[in-house]
């Protein structure tokens, strides 16, 4: 039992929270004990809370659960309870709370459906489950509509409306034609997530009489048919045709050839939507653009990023799918849809919410009498969801009392429990958007202790490894464990044990001494129980004898060895692999009690073999590499790097010189071009080697110069063609006197790193340098240009000396000499330093700005006195930025500019600017401490410029005579607008320019229409805009008055006025024959026009022949052509230069025999059909009269057990439909009415097929037109309930919110 604290009221759910960490009891899962302890009802298994069922099955709705003593159930519907003894279609299945309704013997889906819940209560408590909304399946016919066909112009855009009949489950949609061939879809055409089928522009290639929208039923297996839709697409070339057979040649142009359009968004519509999601649910978003050329869409999140890893685009990007949605998925998404000729965009709002969710769920208590401990239920959702408890399945505010419970908020805490305080409780969290309940069950047990682990258990370890002796254990309060060596030994205790929650001992280190009997005893308030378990500590298992490296001759032998020691109480198993893997299986591998031999070695033995031994504790491994050479050949000339010189000799020694000598080693037959002398710096950097020279090959002494206090070793390395020798023996040493420096450090500086103090800093001098023990340096300083004094000191070894308590930034001349113990160096040159710098003192005076023009100005100053730089000047630094423009009266952010002018300089030009605008600038100094303090702040201001172009100029409403052309404000004003100039003038089909007119349009206009112009005719326009200085750029655009209503060019009447379009031949066809090919074409122009007709043989240089057409016909005939030659083709009009049209490729007919008959055409042909046909009618009468009379066949089978005769099934050998009902009308189809000429649905036609869709070839359409499922291989069912447009309403409310 705890022992009572006093505690504070803010601090009790933390302890309580660690009382339960603390007692709650873990419950192991042994079957046995798990059999014999009480334990309240838990469901383990039930349906789904939202259970859509087929109508034609039996429905079985799951309850399964678990407890000690099995626990009973019971069942509401509707929120009352459910009399399962008094409905006989319903039954429960034994020691299970599972219900199955039977349908298929009279029952009826519908009259069952509702909300169920069940209980599984034993005297330990009660536990439910969740509602179960029980929704039958329902896939409506579709409603009956009149279908119009759809008369379309090429380019304009579609959309065939679907609308499938409202089912449930919702039906999924696809178009099909009349073959059962699904439609092809592009970034063009696509369905959309409505089911629609959008058009972005229609095609001539679009007319079809055999649009069929598509919905399938999952749950009832059943495919719905809407009627065919019908799409006549009307081309610009077809209306020509038609104009042409009313107007004569001399009065028509052409049609106006299909418009290009920007795009528009056929859906979603309007600018914005919203759309709701749940949290992690997908999210779908889409957007469909008409427009010609087909419009591309493009998705951006508005402020953020699309999520990296959960994005995908569908449908050709016109659908956003993200995954898993969350919270932060919230925001705005933007669809652009756009071609050439711009874009449009919709932005989606988009909101996630969130049913509830687990944030900790409650957990299982088991407690012993007079413990304490929580149930803790946390959840989140937006909005969040509400929390409330019941007590076995009732609400815990009119539930039994218990003394030992308060329920603070989503916690429950138990204090002092008592076996009577059992109990299973829910915990509900909703809102609008759903629900969540778990169970979670307080056990109270009072159980003496027990011990599972088997008694007298043997553990066997290897010495040295660890060892885990263990001791499971239950018992209510939790038992206290302990160990025992032997049976009646001392407690264990110390640092060699390890004891674990769990009851397991942990010896880390077992030694052969650790062998023997170890006693577990567990003990609480009701009782002691205690159990042996046996350690044996076995020897490792060693390998005494590894086996060796082998290099073998090709068809040698060779022996691995691999010889083991192990404990005798252990049995080894010696295994050999090869690479890693088993041996070859090849008689020439001989394994043996401890090697292994291979016989007559080839090449593909060549690898790493290995020797692993096993035991039932341990496990070693050893491997060897064998290597198989082919038998040595004649020897050959080796040329390699020379051998090591040797015997190396000093002699001649002096204070700095020694003279070297040696003997060559073998130089392997390459010469020795050169020596390489290297030396060792004993004293000062053993092991470390230097180059010291190199000779000549031809010579072996060499004259050394040395230096002094170094301890020398030499070695000599020889270099020959093939690369250089390892290094001689090491000469003996030589220890040359010690003398005085011969230099002085380099690179001596001094600069202040302090406004007060001088840092002096060298190079030090190396070790062989020195000369001598004792290394020192003298630093010494004065000030300059003062008559100081030299003040030194002399310092350790080191690179660094600071002066303290200098004045601010003033010359000091610096020296430093090196010193040994023998003596100074020579007299050190001086160098000039300077103590530290600090900030300048004073700012620039007298700053003034001139402004040169809009963009650049010059700013002057005074030099400040070099007192009070007080450091080296580096130059000034100009601080300049933009206040506001004069002209937009508005502030923004400030950014500041800085430019910096090196050295003395008094001035410096302020580029950049801009113009109309109001600007600060300040000066500073600058040092090598910094920047001093600025001077005031000077405003100037740059006067007005000429404006940039305007931002856009657009021209629409192009109608007979006029255009309206609206545009922006320039995106730089840089003053105020007086004016802007547009100028425009005709364009005529030479690209000449006719007359330009010039109009000044005030500057709070943005839009103008021009009237009075030429009809079909292009202009260009030039448009700028003006400021007080003078015009900015101009932007230029061009476009095009329209033909009048009849699409007929106006001839152009009078002096001055320009030529309509450019003229052009399109269309160029052939039609050839054997000998001869008819070739049209459709001309646009104005003018009337005298063609001509050029062709030669395709690909050959030839000139091309020419031939001239008669008047102003659109078509001619070429004669005396070769048969089976393909030609090229163009035509072109006299008097235009280089007015053609595109070349065009015609292949003449094969040339064919002079007297041809035709077949169809013979009497014996004719009657020798007849008879076929009359034998074909007589089989097929007869095969009727015997199918009557004959016997039953599995498709007659399926009929009899229908009863229907309106059902007609498919055949079952190879998958054709046969005659059935549409959805409209209910009247049979003849034959080939919807289906191919075989009748036939072949799978391996289209992977889109009819059957694809159906999921199996054994099908059938039942009376009202659906396909109905054979093909998922269920029993006979009753056929769908006619036409129920409308359904009974379901429960649906209980889906989302429990109570």
């Amino acid at each position: 039992m705890m022992k009572k604290r006093s505690i504070s009221a803010s601090k009790a759910s933390l302890v309580l929270f660690l009382c339960q960490m603390i007692s709650a009891l873990d419950v192991p899962l042994d079957s046995k004990l798990l059999e014999e302890l009480s334990q309240p009802p838990t469901i383990t298994q039930q349906s789904p809370k939202d259970y859509i069922v087929d109508p034609r099955e039996n429905i079985v709705i799951q309850c399964e659960a678990k407890g000690k003593p099995p626990p009973s159930f019971s069942w509401t519907r509707n929120g009352t309870h459910f009399d399962i003894d008094k409905d006989a279609q319903v039954t429960m299945k034994p020691n299970s709370g599972t219900l199955v309704v039977n349908i298929m013997n009279g029952g009826k889906a519908e009259a069952y459906e509702g909300v169920y819940q069940c209980t599984a209560r034993n005297e330990r408590g009660a536990a439910i489950s969740n509602n179960i909304v029980i929704r039958p399946s329902r896939s409506p016919l579709w409603t009956k509509e009149k279908l119009e066909p759809n008369h379309v112009r090429e380019g304009d855009s579609l959309v065939l409306h679907c609308r499938p009949p409202v089912g449930l489950p919702p039906p999924i949609i696809f178009w099909m034609d009349n073959a059962f061939q699904r439609l092809p879809q592009s970034e063009r055409v696509s369905q959309g997530l409505n089911g629609d089928l959008y058009f972005s522009n229609v095609q001539p290639e679009d007319t079809r009489e055999d649009y069929i929208c598509y919905a399938r039923f999952n749950h009832t297996q059943t495919i719905q048919q809407k009627q065919p839709i019908s799409v006549k697409v009307f081309s610009m070339d077809s209306l020509n045709d038609t104009i042409a057979a009313n107007l004569s040649d001399t009065d028509i142009y052409g049609a106006k050839p299909v418009t290009e359009r920007q795009p528009i968004l056929l859906t979603p519509t309007g600018s914005t939507s919203t759309k709701v999601e749940l949290r992690g649910n997908v999210l779908l978003l889409e957007c469909i653009a008409a427009g010609l050329p087909t419009p591309v869409i493009r998705w951006i999140k508005e402020g953020g990023e699309l999520p990296a890893n959960r994005t995908f685009f569908e449908n050709f990007k016109k659908t956003l799918k993200i995954t898993d949605v969350s919270e932060a998925d919230s925001g705005n998404y933007k669809c652009i849809a756009r071609n050439i000729l711009g874009s449009a965009h919709h932005v989606i709002s988009v909101t996630v919410k969130a049913a509830p969710y687990w944030i900790t769920a409650p957990r299982n208590l088991v407690l012993s009498p007079g413990e304490d401990g929580t149930l803790i239920c946390r959840a989140n959702g937006n909005p969040k969801p509400n929390i409330s408890w019941l007590a076995n399945g009732v609400p815990i505010s009119i539930a039994p009392e218990d003394p030992s419970r308060k329920v603070d908020g989503d916690t429950i805490i138990f204090s002092h429990v008592q076996e009577r305080s059992s109990a299973v409780y829910q915990c509900n969290a909703s809102n609008e958007y759903g629900y969540l309940l778990a169970n979670a069950f307080v056990n109270v047990l009072a159980e003496p202790p027990r011990i599972l682990t088997p008694a007298n258990k043997l553990y066997q370890v290897i010495a040295d490894s660890p060892a885990l002796l263990d001791c499971a254990y239950f018992g209510s309060p939790k038992p206290e464990i302990e160990w025992f060596r032997g049976v009646k030994g001392s407690i264990l205790r110390g640092s060699e044990y390890i004891f674990h929650d769990n009851g397991t001992l942990e010896i880390p280190v077992a030694q052969k001494d650790s062998t023997g009997t170890y006693t577990c005893v567990a003990r609480n308030e009701l009782g002691k129980i205690q159990n042996e378990v046996q350690l044996e500590v076995k020897d490792p298992t060693m390998i005494i004898k590894q086996p060796e490296y082998k290099v073998i001759q090709r068809y040698g032998q060779v022996s691995f060895e691999c010889i083991i020691k192990h404990d005798t109480t252990l049995l080894p198993t010696i295994i050999w692999l090869k690479d890693n893997g088993e041996l070859p299986d090849d008689e020439r591998f001989l394994v043996g009690k401890d090697n292994l031999t291979i016989m007559n070695v080839t090449d593909k033995d060549d690898g790493t073999y290995t020797c692993i031994v096993n035991t039932t504790l341990d496990s070693v491994s050893a491997s060897a590499v064998l290597t198989v050479v082919a038998a040595p050949p004649t020897p050959a000339i080796i040329y390699a790097r020379p051998n090591p010189p040797f015997d190396l000799e000093l002699t001649g020694q002096l204070e700095r010189s020694v003279e070297l000598s040696w003997i060559p080693g073998d130089e392997n037959n390459s010469p020795i071009t050169s020596f390489v002398i290297e030396y060792e710096d004993g004293l000062h950097e053993p092991g470390v080697w230097h180059y010291q020279t190199e000779v000549p090959g031809t010579q072996t002494t060499v004259q050394l110069k040395l230096s002094p206090y170094v301890n020398y070793s030499f070695r000599v390395i020889a270099v020959n063609e093939i690369g250089r020798s390892q290094p001689s023996e090491p000469s003996e040493q030589y220890l040359t006197k010690s003398a005085n420096p011969d230099e002085n450090p380099s690179n001596v500086q001094g600069i202040g790193s302090e406004p007060d103090n001088l840092v002096i800093t060298w190079e030090s001098l190396k070790g062989f340098q020195s000369n001598g023990p004792g290394l020192q340096y003298k630093v010494s300083w004065r000030q300059k240009d003062v008559d100081d004094e030299w003040t030194s000191v002399i310092v350790a070894n080191v690179s660094k000396y600071i002066v303290s308590g200098t004045p601010t930034f003033v010359p000091y001349e610096i020296k430093v000499q090196a010193l040994n113990d023998l003596g100074y160096a020579p007299e050190p040159s001086e160098v000039i330093g300077h103590s530290g710098e600090d900030l300048p003192m004073v700012a620039p005076g007298n700053v003034q700005v001139h402004v040169i023009n809009s963009t650049l100005a010059k700013v002057h100053w005074d030099p400040v006195p070099l007192k009070t730089v007080r450091g080296h000047l580096q130059g000034y630094k100009v601080y300049y930025w933009k206040v506001q423009s004069l002209s937009r009266r508005s502030r923004r952010h400030v950014e500041k500019k800085i430019l910096t002018f090196r050295g003395n300089k008094t001035f410096g030009m302020l580029p950049g600017l801009e113009p109309y605008s109001s600007y600060k600038l300040n000066v500073r100094v600058v040092n090598g401490k910094g920047e001093g303090p600025a001077s005031p702040d000077k405003v100037f201001k740059t006067p007005e410029g000429v404006p940039s172009s305007p931002s856009f100029l657009k021209i629409t409403n192009p109608t007979l005579d006029s255009l309206t052309l609206e545009w922006g404000l320039p995106t730089h004003p840089n003053g105020i607008l007086t004016s802007y100039i547009l100028k425009f003038q005709p364009i005529n089909n030479t690209h000449e320019l006719g007359p330009l007119v010039e109009i000044r349009i005030p500057a709070n206009e943005s839009s103008l229409i021009l009237k009075n112009l030429n009809y079909s005719t292009r202009y260009k326009f030039y448009f700028n805009a003006q400021t007080s200085v003078g015009s900015g750029s101009q932007i230029t655009e061009e476009a095009v008055t329209i033909m009048d209503e009849a699409g007929i060019l106006r001839p152009a009447v009078g002096a001055g006025k320009v030529q309509p379009l450019y003229p052009r031949i399109r269309n160029v066809t052939t039609a050839a024959a054997e000998t001869y090919a008819n070739i049209s074409w459709e001309y646009e122009g104005p003018d009337h026009a005298n063609f001509y007709v050029e062709y030669g043989v395709a690909g050959s240089k030839e000139d091309w022949k020419k031939e001239i057409v008669n008047g102003s016909r659109s078509f001619f005939v070429l004669k005396g052509l070769t048969p089976g030659t393909a030609y090229k083709v163009r035509v072109g009009a006299e008097g235009l230069s280089g007015f053609r049209s595109s070349e065009d490729v015609f292949e003449t007919g094969p040339a064919m025999a002079s007297r041809q008959v035709d077949i169809a055409t013979q009497g014996w042909f004719i009657g020798l059909m007849c008879a076929v046909a009359l034998l074909i009618l007589i089989l097929l009468i007869v095969c009727f009269i015997r199918r009557n009379k004959g016997g039953k066949y599995p498709v007659k089978e399926k009929e009899d057990a229908h009863a229907d005769p309106e059902i007609q099934p498919m055949k079952e050998d190879d998958g054709t439909f046969g005659e059935y009902s549409d959805a409209e009308d209910h009247k049979p189809l003849k034959k080939g009415s919807r289906t191919p000429s075989d009748r036939t649905v072949k799978k391996e036609d289209s992977d889109d097929s009819l059957v694809d869709y159906g999921e199996g070839v054994n099908g059938q359409f039942n009376e009202d037109g659906s396909f109905i499922g054979q093909y998922s291989g269920k029993k006979e069912k009753e056929p769908a309930e006619g036409n129920e447009s409308s359904e009974a309403p379901s429960p649906v409310n209980a889906m989302n919110s429990f109570v």
